[in-house]
């Protein structure tokens, strides 16, 4: 199944304190990504930028999405495997560098995965489902920096 698929969000800034962003320190950087239908996500920008901790920044929303794009064609490779997962945990991390001249770029994402298999026989084909899901991940295949995994894969007891 071949196509094309768009994608939609509303970024709406609310981080106007009074005065705009008459200077660097005089705004916050509060922002609401909105899409119809479904929940409003509250962001920011990290805090080494003056952003709200408490607030999900692009670099969290970047690193979620690749972590829940393998985890979702993962899933589906082992479907097709005959694998039956009954557990995924994935502790992602990523690796952004500053360019020093105001900008800056991830260097690399590892996602580390811990799969729960429902039985022993299944070990060797959940493990390889791992390729298969990287080649299938469309975020993965989109960014210009190495997505890795190390995957752990245990047994149900």
């Amino acid at each position: 199944m071949l196509g094309e698929h768009r994608y939609t969000v509303r970024s709406t800034w609310t981080g106007d304190r009074g005065t705009g962003t008459s200077g660097y320190r005089d705004y916050d950087r509060a922002v609401t990504l909105e899409i119809p239908g479904k929940p409003a996500v509250l962001a920011s920008s990290d805090k080494p930028f003056r952003g709200d901790p408490s607030r999900w920044n692009p670099e969290d929303l970047l690193l979620a999405a690749l972590s829940e794009c393998h985890l979702l064609s993962y899933l589906h490779a082992c479907v097709q495997a005959g694998v039956v997962v009954v557990g995924y945990e994935d502790e992602a991390s990523g690796l952004m560098v500053e360019d020093g001249r105001g900008g800056g770029a991830f260097r690399e994402v590892m996602l580390r995965p811990r799969v729960t298999v429902a039985d022993a026989s299944m070990v060797d084909a959940a493990a390889s489902a791992h390729a298969q899901a990287h080649e299938w991940c469309f975020i993965a295949n989109s960014v210009n920096f190495p997505v890795r995994h190390e995957a752990t894969i245990v047994v149900a007891e």
